[in-house]
């Protein structure tokens, strides 16, 4: 079996290798001279797997590290009789901790509270069910707007997407990027989304890029309709919006999902597809892990006001990225290609918490 991967795919070298031959490239790399021979693709959402790139291969698997899969021509493969596979919730845990710190970083920074504001999550999938705990754990108010579930489901649980822009001080995006159909999403924030917000509130996108409408958000932080915002998925990207950099809140290059054990789940994901597809065993698919922190011990003792914050920041601070984006907008897949990638609260051990700080510590996924 051969097996070409993309080089960026962390915590993978040396575990394919005992039953495959194993090529890593880069993204630019892919090419039908360079995958013609392979009978697997382990790629990123920057490798597009389109039907220039697959026509006349003996690639009979693609697997992808990533939630998304609008990377791959699936109508192609599934013409061609080539199966795909994404890697569906591998780093839900990741962004759900992303917008809450973000959020936390907002609320800090304007001396209010988060306890008791109305989060209005849209796309209530392995994502949006992650920040729901998490948002409920610390005190926030959730509206779930999911039309797909709710059609399935029933209503029960769920708002119109009007009800999210009427009623919320907080708006956060978590769909697939669908262009067609009864539930595209592609430019779901536009400026009718933004004319119906009541409440100033804070915009969230970290789901994909084209979910918003750039010119509309625009418009909407001008005019004060939006009054904050977290921006980690970009229209265009990498060739992102220098205005919208300058006015949103906390901008970062679509990292939100990128944390060590995000990456390490999607890694081991596809193995298991491989696994499975092939009918072979990994023997060191166990091996795939990521890294221990640096420091794994947060201690909360010295620290006087808002310490739970203190925890959450201490684990991941969305400004440092940020700051990077910011000074280096021209490097945003180099920004990508080499970002820390943070562990996860449960990588963490949180000392001197009260017995209230700790139920709640516990609740957001610390130890």
């Amino acid at each position: 079996m051969k097996i070409v991967i993309d080089n960026t795919v962390p915590y993978l070298k040396g575990i394919a290798e005992p039953i495959a031959e194993v090529k890593y490239l880069n993204s630019k790399e892919f090419t039908p001279t360079a995958i013609q021979d392979a009978d697997a693709l382990i790629v990123r959402s920057i490798d597009k797997c389109t039907r220039e790139l697959l026509e006349g291969s003996r690639v009979r698997l693609i697997t992808t590290a990533t939630i998304g899969f609008d990377h791959i021509d699936t109508k192609y493969c599934d013409e061609a009789g080539i199966t795909w596979k994404n890697a569906p919730g591998c780093n839900a845990i990741s962004v759900a901790q992303y917008v809450l710190a973000s959020l936390i970083t907002i609320a800090l920074r304007r001396k209010e509270t988060l306890l008791g504001k109305t989060i209005g999550i849209v796309g209530v999938g392995h994502v949006g069910k992650e920040l729901e705990k998490l948002c409920t754990a610390y005190g926030l108010h959730v509206l779930r707007n999911d039309p797909p579930r709710a059609e399935t489901e029933g209503d029960e649980g769920f708002v119109s997407l009007d009800t999210i822009a009427k009623e919320s001080d907080i708006i956060t995006f978590h769909t697939p990027l669908t262009k067609e159909g009864r539930f595209m999403t592609r430019h779901l924030a536009n400026d009718d989304f933004f004319n119906k917000t009541r409440k100033k509130p804070w915009f969230v996108n970290a789901s994909r890029g084209a979910v918003h409408d750039t010119p509309a958000l625009l418009n909407a932080l001008r005019s004060g309709k939006i009054g904050e915002a977290v921006i980690d998925c970009w229209e265009n990207e990498p060739a992102i919006d220098r205005e919208l950099l300058d006015r949103v809140t906390i901008a970062t290059p679509h990292i939100a999902g990128f944390s060590a054990d995000g990456k390490a789940n999607g890694t081991r994901t596809c193995l298991e597809n491989i696994e499975r597809f092939f009918n072979v065993k990994i023997e060191k698919l166990k091996e795939v892990m990521p890294p221990a922190p640096i420091d794994s011990a947060i201690d909360l003792a010295g620290v006087t006001e808002h310490r739970i914050e203190y925890a959450i920041l201490k684990s991941f601070d969305p400004l440092i990225v940020d700051k990077s984006l910011r000074e280096n907008p021209d490097k945003f897949e180099w920004l990508r290609a080499n970002y820390n990638h943070p562990r996860e609260f449960a990588a963490y051990t949180v000392w001197n918490t009260t017995k209230e700080e700790r139920i709640l510590l516990n609740k957001l996924g610390f130890r």
